[in-house]
């Protein structure tokens, strides 16, 4: 199989449109068998539920080349798990696992010229997603919908190298302690745009979450998980029921416990005690571990030991070692990688 001919070591993190995607029709209570098509185009109407009230949930996802040439991506299953509850959260059919994880590879093994070569730095992006396709006037769930997955070719999250960030502690929230911050819906992403742009107008990389009842407690960004670690070198994450729950920061953990053999525990973390850690990450599937050096609140800063010039040395252990998990150079646990023939 021939490759695309793009420059895979000049690739941004953009849309590319790829040659193939996948899509399936929920209609009168059941989902069609689905197909691949070409057309990359999606027709609905003016008065759609997706349209109107915002019916609609994704998930993201990467394939990648492995040392050895296998095309593989990273533990399919648990997006297939948290589409099925976003789902469920925003009253839309579940749309099957076994069929989730059929259509992530059916896509990607049609797309294969575009999964970027080892070494090359790039990757395939997976987006599957659902959407409310019924025309909605009242407020209620949509009758029909639409699964869909494409891909699309990316670049390194960070051209030039991994920089540590500076993230500002926002006044605005992220998600109410009973809503839907726990799920991955587009409604969320909406609503933290206004936030992300103040701050990058302010000079700011991202924003640092507080829980929205007591404003004590961290929580997220507005598209990841933080991962903080301890001057005794313990990793720990953040619990709370209105933050999503990361693929990335899941696995981290348990690559803090079952390979490099360091305490690690997820729990909730007063902002307090966040001038005392070492290292400080965000954690998701772009860019699997961003480091941060430097947390505004307000007037007061807090700097990491760590300083603005690279990752700390826990942190970037633990990068190097889900990459390469993922890249095929570290033996995975099983079930991690799903393998497309």
């Amino acid at each position: 199989m021939e490759k695309k001919n793009i420059d895979w070591g000049n690739l941004g993190f953009g849309y590319v449109q790829t040659d193939y995607r996948y899509v399936s029709d929920f209609k009168n209570g059941s989902w069609d068998e689905g197909k691949l098509t070409e057309d990359a185009n999606v027709v609905i109407n003016e008065c759609a539920g997706v349209l109107q009230y915002a019916q609609t949930v994704f998930e993201g996802m990467k394939a990648y080349t492995t040392e050895d040439g296998r095309i593989v991506t990273f533990r399919p299953d648990l997006n297939a798990e948290r589409m099925e509850n976003s789902a469920k959260r925003l009253e839309m059919p579940v749309f099957p696992k076994d069929r989730f994880i059929q259509a992530v590879v059916d896509t990607v093994k049609a797309n294969a010229a575009y999964v970027p070569p080892f070494g090359s730095g790039a990757t395939l992006y997976i987006r599957p997603y659902e959407f409310g396709t019924n025309p909605v006037i009242g407020v209620k769930p949509a009758d029909e919908y639409q699964f869909r997955v494409f891909t699309t070719p990316v670049g390194p999250y960070f051209k030039g190298g991994v920089k540590p960030l500076t993230i500002r502690v926002t006044d605005f929230d992220r998600a109410a302690p009973n809503g839907t911050g726990h799920i991955k819906a587009g409604l969320n992403y909406a609503m933290s745009m206004h936030a992300i742009v103040d701050a990058h107008n302010q000079g700011y990389d991202e924003n640092m979450y507080l829980d929205a009842a007591t404003r004590t407690k961290v929580e997220e960004t507005g598209g990841a998980n933080f991962l903080f670690v301890t001057k005794e070198g313990k990793v720990v994450t953040p619990k709370s029921d209105s933050i999503l729950p990361s693929i990335t920061r899941r696995s981290l953990i348990y690559v803090a416990q079952h390979y490099l053999g360091l305490e690690a525990e997820e729990r909730e973390i007063p902002f307090e005690e966040v001038k005392d850690f070492a290292e400080c990450g965000l954690c998701g599937t772009a860019a699997v571990i961003s480091p941060v050096g430097k947390i505004v609140d307000h007037d007061k800063e807090i700097c990491f030991p760590t300083g603005m010039t690279e990752m700390g040395p826990v942190t970037k252990k633990l990068y190097e070692t889900l990459t390469g998990i993922q890249m095929g150079r570290i033996e995975a646990p099983e079930g991690w990688l799903q393998v497309i023939e």
